[in-house]
């Protein structure tokens, strides 16, 4: 059997469900079931496996061309206060130099 609550009412402890609401037999009273939602946590993980977080600082591992500038961003450049987003450039930074950049997390390690 289901572990449902108690009516809030009388405090009775033969609810049950219909249609979406948890109804007391006993006063018939009726409350509307409260649906707990589960909160998706992005995990990315850096080249050698490290979770990342938003705010971690993270160094480039090797060198990474960018359209349209002039030399690309080095291996070993560190990279400052990163945030997180969905899709396969998954780390959102601003880097000296080349302003703001959306990495992919298989080029970066933890710092």
């Amino acid at each position: 059997m289901e572990n449902l609550p108690a009516c809030p009412a009388c405090k009775s402890e033969y609810t049950y469900e219909s249609d979406g609401k948890f109804v007391c037999p006993e006063c018939a009273f009726e409350w509307e079931a409260e649906v707990e939602e589960v909160e998706e946590v992005l995990v990315v993980k850096d080249s050698n496996g490290a979770t990342l977080a938003n705010g971690d600082s993270v160094t480039i591992i090797k060198n990474l061309p960018v359209k349209d500038a002039a030399h690309p961003i080095k291996a070993s450049t560190k990279v400052k206060n990163i945030r997180l987003v969905e899709g396969d450039h998954n780390i959102d930074c601003k880097i000296e130099g080349f302003g703001s950049m959306a990495l992919k997390s298989e080029f970066v390690k933890k710092a």
